[in-house]
């Protein structure tokens, strides 16, 4: 299998600076996403449900970055399961919760790698275009 980059550090760019017009605070959500790669693609995949009701900026970030990954993957020929749930469905959650964990092993190695290099590209362009708060 060769490895193609399929855009990820364009696509970290705009998720990073959509985020950074949307909410600057929500930036430093980058370096959370890319320490929840290594939990696995349900609770990355879950914790914009935990932010919604709260820090909705933050919850848009997460999702935003998953609904890039669902795409990514599916040009790469893998299928990640992204449907709509309700956070307060506790079967809804479920529901999608068993269709992650059904990916296959050797789909799920994939998926997290790439989400792991979208992350690193996340937290590269989070770091260029932060600055101080005086930069605007």
């Amino acid at each position: 299998m060769a490895w193609t980059t399929y855009g990820l550090d364009q696509i970290a760019q705009k998720l990073v600076l959509k985020a950074k017009k949307t909410d600057p605070n929500s930036l430093n959500q980058a370096h959370k996403m890319r320490l929840a790669v290594a939990y696995g693609l349900e609770r990355f995949w879950g914790e914009s449900l935990r932010l919604q009701k709260n820090e909705r900026a933050k919850s848009e970030y997460w999702k935003s970055t998953w609904d890039a990954l669902v795409d990514i993957m599916k040009e790469a020929g893998v299928k990640i399961p992204n449907e709509k749930v309700n956070p307060d469905q506790v079967a809804q959650i479920e529901g999608m919760s068993k269709k992650l964990w059904e990916i296959s092993l050797e789909d799920q190695r994939v998926a997290l790698a790439v989400l792991t290099q979208l992350c690193d590209s996340l937290v590269w362009w989070t770091q260029r275009y932060k600055g101080k708060s005086s930069d605007g």
